[in-house]
């Protein structure tokens, strides 16, 4: 581990340290930040003088909302990469991200439905942005659809990787929906060319719970990754030495 570069971690036997080391520290950040972000949304921010208390569901719907789209195009990126350059790690780590990617988005759909009946008398419109993020919510169960059908791995990873490239261009419409067409969604409350359009309680409360939804993000995918990585590397020698270690440890024999 003294000499690290940018690739150290792409072999799947040093990912899986690096992520058994991580995780622990993730859930942390996760518990710590989420308990600070829910309070601080919950109780401390103040009433909205339009919308009430019904605006804290934001404080979720808002940061799951990003993460749909973040995890998405990372989950592209990482099977791009998987499939021009032969990194099995990548590809691997685009199919840990996407069940996290489609809760998300689930999550950022069902809080806003919550969200539209006070404020639009309506659980559901047929609004540019709620139905370009139902279709990420199509793209990501259509990737899992079709790697899970094909058994080959090459294959899987490679068909994965096409649906998920294709699928990106919808990132950019859910985006840009709220400037490119008259819609009831309303515009961004925070950019990074303007000032924020909340108060600062409201603002801190929303970049808790992003954090946290980051930290749950990262100890899920890297979860999953490491049960990927060991199902697939499980005839090598070091997952092999990995397991005995870990039964000699718990006092077991083969």
């Amino acid at each position: 581990m003294s000499n690290l570069s940018w690739t150290t971690f792409a072999a799947p036997s040093k990912f899986e340290w690096l992520a058994s080391a991580l995780m622990p520290w993730l859930w942390a950040l996760c518990l710590i930040m989420s308990a600070a972000g829910l309070y601080q949304g919950f109780i401390v921010a103040p009433t909205d003088f339009q919308q009430g208390q019904s605006y804290r569901i934001i404080f979720i719907h808002v940061p799951a909302a990003w993460m749909s789209m973040v995890l998405y195009m990372a989950m592209a990126v990482w099977a791009a990469v998987g499939w021009a350059f032969k990194v099995r790690l990548a590809s691997m780590l685009a199919r840990a991200i996407a069940p996290t990617g489609a809760m998300f988005t689930f999550i950022a759909l069902w809080t806003g439905a919550f969200w539209g009946k006070p404020t639009w008398g309506a659980w559901w419109v047929w609004d540019a942005r709620l139905t370009s993020e139902l279709i990420l919510l199509f793209l990501y169960l259509g990737y899992m659809a079709l790697t899970e059908a094909i058994d080959d791995p090459r294959r899987s990873d490679a068909a994965g990787a096409l649906i998920a490239l294709v699928g990106a261009i919808n990132v950019p419409i859910i985006y840009f929906s709220v400037r490119w067409w008259n819609t009831l969604h309303q515009g961004a409350s925070i950019s990074m060319t303007a000032a924020p359009k909340m108060a600062s309680t409201m603002l801190t409360a929303m970049l808790l719970m992003t954090v946290a939804f980051w930290a749950y993000a990262f100890a899920v995918v890297f979860t999953r990754t490491r049960a990927i990585v060991l199902e697939r590397e499980r005839e090598t020698q070091w997952v092999q030495a990995l397991v005995n270690g870990r039964n000699g440890r718990n006092g077991l024999k083969e």
